[in-house]
């Protein structure tokens, strides 16, 4: 049974940064990717970045680009969120997940296909 347990996040003001880590448990961390996903108050959940292992190559939300990175550490099991030049529209419950399989390129968005979820982290960026 896999399990992730997350770290960071808290109040910051426009233009700040934060620090978001999942860490996860079990031995089958290495050959799988991992995604952060956020969800604000009354909005769907919705993609922010994923490491997706068939290919090696992360991937960004449009309104993320430039400003996150995504690593991923398999020494360590874990994965960090570095945010950048927050802004209010990224106040949101952060969650990392897994899948239990290798994802198809087209999937790699979708919440639906990931398996293991965090608790979620809560980051507010205050105007």
């Amino acid at each position: 049974q896999v399990q992730l347990v997350e770290s960071g996040g808290g109040l910051v003001q426009t233009g700040g940064s934060l620090r978001l880590s999942c860490a996860a448990s079990g031995r089958t961390f290495s050959s799988r990717g991992m995604a952060y996903f956020r969800q604000a108050p009354e909005k769907e959940r919705e993609f922010v970045a994923a490491f997706r292992q068939n290919d090696g190559n992360t991937y960004y939300a449009d309104s993320v680009k430039g400003r996150f990175t995504l690593s991923k550490d398999n020494a360590k099991n874990t994965v960090s969120l570095q945010m950048s030049s927050l802004k209010p529209e990224d106040t949101a419950v952060y969650y990392c997940a897994m899948p239990t399989s290798r994802l198809i390129l087209s999937d790699v968005r979708r919440a639906q296909r990931y398996e293991y979820w965090g608790q979620g982290t809560q980051v507010t960026v205050s105007s």
